[in-house]
């Protein structure tokens, strides 16, 4: 009796320390480094973050008009130039044609 008690606790651990280990081992990478991005990608990058800060600042503006911490005339001054921004900044993310092509179908 006391050797199968002893036999099943051997056993156990054994399967616990089995299951465990791909859990407890450090992940091995091979490279640990990003790839350099290449000019049209910077590019593209930079543009989404202009689309997504002028968005953000119209958003805002919006909320603050709303709120009534920007009168009517601060929000029209404003708002004009941030639309332009993220509307230049989407524009140009678009592939090439596809916003044209969008323009002839509206007219």
């Amino acid at each position: 009796m006391t050797w199968a008690l002893v036999l099943a606790a051997i056993l156990a651990v054994l399967a616990v320390v089995y299951v465990a280990h791909p859990f407890l081992r450090e992940p091995e990478a091979p490279v640990d480094r990003l790839s350099e991005l290449d000019e049209l990608e910077r590019r593209r990058l930079a543009l989404l973050e202009e689309r997504d800060r002028a968005t953000d600042a119209l958003r805002e503006l919006e909320f603050d008009h709303r709120t009534g911490k920007v009168s009517d005339d601060d929000y029209r001054a404003l708002v004009g130039p941030l639309r332009r921004r993220a509307a230049l900044a989407r524009r140009a993310l678009e592939p090439r044609g596809e916003g044209r092509q969008r323009d002839r179908a509206v007219q």
